[in-house]
């Protein structure tokens, strides 16, 4: 895939900050993050970076882990760079068939949103806040009415929507469910018109091939630069 199609996913955050998710958005005109029980995720304008100061007014006064997606910036003077994660981006190339599942698939609702929460913290800590939720639809699988799969949707930019928080409990892995899963997320996302991406961690090839299964192809890598801003 050419990197130069799809621009827009080099700077999600920003493009979904700036318009379809803009009432999650705390900022200025040049600097973004959305609110604190959201996403941990800042964003800017690269086209017209003129500091990440000004985003100070919106940061804990005791300090924040937040992550910016992409080209890292020049950081205030009492800012960190905490870590760096690198990941593939992925996008959907069509819409997959649903793949033979004996499993039932339930579009979790407002009454699961706690427990979302806690499954997702358990196996990806740090991503999920208490109003993640509120960002798109999420499918689950349970057993023994305990949820043990789940995946769903994240940012939203136009023309895009990314697929995100899938996760399987260990002792279900191997079972097709993160397929599954993504598969049901990814159909609902093309009959809304938009087109599925997703992060994986780069070196998580299992992972990679699960959603090559599901129709995925490697766009380019791109890193989520944790910053302590204070």
């Amino acid at each position: 895939m050419n990197q130069e199609q799809h621009l827009p996913l080099d700077n999600p955050a920003w493009h979904a900050l700036q318009t379809i998710q803009r009432y999650f958005a705390q900022g200025t005109e040049t600097v973004q993050r959305y609110m604190g029980n959201v996403l941990p995720f800042m964003a800017y304008n690269t086209d017209d970076f003129s500091g990440l100061e000004p985003l100070q007014p919106w940061i804990s006064p005791g300090g924040e882990s937040l992550f910016i997606i992409g080209e890292l910036p020049q950081l205030p003077e009492k800012w960190q760079l905490e870590s760096e994660l690198v990941c593939t981006q992925m996008i959907s190339t069509s819409t997959p068939a649903t793949p033979d599942h004996e499993e039932e698939v339930i579009k979790l609702t407002e009454a699961d949103r706690q427990e979302m929460v806690d499954f997702v913290n358990d196996g990806q800590p740090g991503y999920f806040k208490d109003d993640t939720p509120s960002l798109g639809n999420y499918y689950g699988i349970r057993k023994n009415g305990k949820l043990v799969a789940l995946a769903g949707q994240r940012m939203k930019l136009p023309g895009y929507t990314e697929v995100s928080a899938v996760v399987t409990h260990p002792d279900y892995r191997g079972k097709g469910f993160a397929r599954l899963l993504t598969t049901v997320v990814c159909r609902d996302i093309y009959t809304a018109g938009d087109v599925p991406f997703l992060h994986v961690v780069s070196n998580n090839r299992t992972a990679i091939g699960v959603y090559e299964k599901a129709g995925f192809e490697v766009r380019r890598e791109i890193s989520f630069w944790k910053i302590k801003a204070q």
